[in-house]
């Protein structure tokens, strides 16, 4: 919740679509009891450091729970295995040694079902964790109707600004590669909107001294998912880009895309499950191929 990112999205609207279904869906509270009497099941969003010790006293509590790991890496499957597998070996050894893979797999473990929300993810779970393919089954991220009718008029009418290129996201995070989206936008002849919460980091400190050097990009302070001015922003702009290190698979272009946009993404983590031949592949690494694929984009 404060992240206010992706996996807040995929909760609530997990919550939402369940409910709908006729499922009693409560949203866990710490400050109160959770047993075996209180819960048929838990679902679990994200197995990482910040879960693990909650995971594992649901299991030590014996309450079932699944898991959407939420969890991708460009790290080969083979060296993710032996890194598990040194885990264990060090665990044996004595305690205090810990791996963020082992706390992983150990999450993956222990969860009746795991639910990646695309193949790669999928696949990363089987190959790396060595979970079984039968315990695993892929869940796609949903994306609210509510922004196929996205309205441009208050974004534009608030800004002055229409079919720009758009990101939308954290500023800050490496793996959201925005210094190098705006390294990209240095040499496009374009108008370009950056919405995002920003941290308080050198890396986001880097990305604004960047952008101010650029009159064509505007950057805009965290706008709250359930807001019409960002489904606004959606349906204003042309193209929307997320050149990210890896998405799984970034629901913020799945309701960008719904909006009419065209896309430009990351070729990594899944995305091309959900846009096929939709979108434009960029190498995240690469600022010629991300300004490449956004040029492809604008042409479209």
């Amino acid at each position: 919740m404060l992240l206010k990112g992706g996996p807040k999205t995929q909760m609530l609207q997990s919550k939402y679509a369940l409910e709908k279904l006729g499922v009693n869906v409560t949203l866990f509270d710490m400050w109160h009891e959770l047993d075996n009497s209180k819960a048929d099941l838990v679902h679990l969003f994200g197995a990482n450091i910040g879960t693990f010790h909650f995971a594992r006293e649901l299991h030590r509590a014996n309450i079932p729970f699944v898991v959407s790991p939420i969890f991708y890496t460009r790290r080969s499957h083979t060296l993710v295995n032996l890194v598990t597998e040194a885990d264990k070996v060090l665990k044996n050894l004595g305690r205090g040694f810990w791996t963020d893979y082992g706390l992983i797999r150990s999450i993956c473990e222990w969860a009746k079902i795991v639910l990646p929300n695309t193949t790669d993810e999928a696949l990363l779970v089987e190959k790396g964790f060595g979970i079984s393919k039968e315990k695993i089954c892929v869940v796609p991220n949903g994306v609210e109707e509510r922004f196929y009718h996205a309205n441009p008029a208050p974004f534009q009418e608030k800004y002055g600004i229409k079919d720009f290129i758009l990101n939308v996201g954290h500023i800050g995070p490496e793996r959201k590669n925005v210094f190098r989206l705006i390294q990209a936008l240095k040499t496009i002849n374009h108008p370009a909107v950056i919405i995002g919460r920003i941290e308080d980091s050198d890396e986001a400190r880097r990305c604004l001294s960047e952008a101010k050097q650029n009159p064509r990009i505007t950057i805009i302070d965290y706008l709250p998912n359930d807001t019409d001015l960002l489904a606004s922003a959606y349906a204003a702009c042309d193209t929307f880009v997320l050149p990210g290190q890896f998405e799984t698979p970034g629901i913020a272009a799945l309701e960008a895309a719904l909006a009419g946009a065209k896309i430009v993404i990351t070729k990594h983590g899944g995305t091309k499950d959900y846009f096929g031949n939709l979108a434009e592949y960029v190498e995240p690494e690469s600022v010629t191929d991300i300004d490449r694929g956004i040029t492809a984009a604008l042409h479209k």
